[in-house]
């Protein structure tokens, strides 16, 4: 997600608001609600323009502004997602798109925020990650969720057939708000984005590393404890096996590959050959 500078520090405003009220939940439960509603109102300003235009436009009275939202959603959404939303709607952001990007972000954070209390961070992570995979490896699968032109609700209904049970909660949530509001994301994509977003929250970076055969969990432990001490920084591991590879690992990091697959050194040789 990228905004402009105003719309920067309305986030920033409406984070610390948030996570006064993250801080003072009772339970986990009342978080996913808090998730689930914000994400909900996420919706609402997706399919309504001209509210979202004034709720966002700041030449207007900041208060009345405040006023328009809760006589829309008094009633509908708790109390503490309504004082959220009372500090997106009287900040000042750079455009009504950003401040419907800043309640999506919002609602992230809340789910991420309740796996992590859970202790279930890691696990949402990796569910995301592995999520994408699978989708990614099946094009008629990712087709059918990245469609423009889908029902959301029978992409939410196919999305459900593959993870019900077998997930966690908040996992659950947000790939379904994913699918259901993609907002110019595709499937795949998101979850990648997802994914990323659960391990900056642990202040992690995320190594995605491709193997020609499968790591058990001793090498993964080495590997990740190399990486951590070569970039003085905690590294998450996401591996995938790509026999294509023939041998050795192909490690993304950011922008920085490092190519220590058979395949790469052998393409390397060619362009040497051949320059």
């Amino acid at each position: 997600m990228t905004l402009h500078a105003a719309s920067r520090d309305a986030l920033a405003a409406a984070e610390l608001r948030l996570l006064e009220i993250v801080d003072s939940a009772k339970d986990s439960a009342a978080l996913g609600k808090l998730g689930e509603e914000l994400f909900a109102v996420v919706g609402l300003l997706s399919g309504q323009p001209s509210l979202r235009r004034a709720l966002a436009d700041a030449s207007t009275d900041p208060a009345g502004r405040e006023g328009l939202l809760r006589g829309l959603l008094a009633g509908k959404v708790s109390d503490e997602a309504l004082q959220v939303l009372a500090t997106v709607v009287t900040v000042r952001w750079s455009n009504p798109r950003e401040l419907v990007d800043g309640v999506e972000s919002l609602a992230r954070t809340t789910l991420l925020v309740r796996a992590e209390r859970d202790g279930r961070l890691d696990a949402v992570e990796d569910e995301l990650f592995r999520l994408g995979r699978i989708i990614a490896g099946n094009h008629e699968l990712e087709l059918a969720l990245s469609d423009p032109a889908g029902d959301p609700a029978g992409k939410v209904a196919l999305v459900d057939s593959l993870v019900a049970g077998k997930v966690d909660e908040t996992t659950k949530t947000l790939v379904d708000q994913l699918v259901r509001e993609p907002r110019g994301l595709g499937v795949v994509s998101g979850l990648s984005d997802l994914a990323a977003l659960a391990a900056k929250r642990r202040e992690r970076s995320v190594a995605y590393v491709r193997s020609a055969v499968e790591l058990d969990a001793a090498q993964q432990d080495r590997l990740e404890a190399t990486l951590t001490r070569i970039y003085s920084r905690p590294i998450a591991l996401h591996v995938e096996v790509d026999p294509s590879l023939r041998g050795g690992l192909l490690i993304k990091i950011g922008d920085e590959i490092i190519d220590g697959s058979v395949a790469g050194r052998l393409a390397a040789l060619r362009r040497d050959l051949a320059s």
